[in-house]
């Protein structure tokens, strides 16, 4: 079960949870060539190791273990996973 980064995220982009993770599996980072032109942060489902630590630090509640994914946004499951090609 991997994290999900959702719609509180679009437009904040804050990298706290790019900071906490200790497998590096959240993009894009502020120096990346992709980071002005996405809306938000994603966790890349496979590299993610379920640790949360991503969780308690962002500061828009925008993370979700997949299991307790708010309906209204299971969508960014999908999301998440397409950013890196999965």
């Amino acid at each position: 079960m991997a994290y999900v980064i959702a719609e509180p995220c679009i437009g904040t982009k804050d990298t706290a949870c790019v900071d906490a993770c200790p497998v590096d599996c959240i993009h894009p980072k502020k120096d990346e060539d992709k980071y002005d032109a996405a809306t938000q942060l994603y966790i890349d489902p496979v590299e993610c190791i379920d640790c949360g630590a991503c969780v308690p630090v962002c500061p828009v509640s925008a993370i979700f273990a997949l299991d307790d994914l708010p309906e209204k946004w299971a969508n960014y499951a999908q999301t998440n996973a397409e950013f890196f090609g999965r």
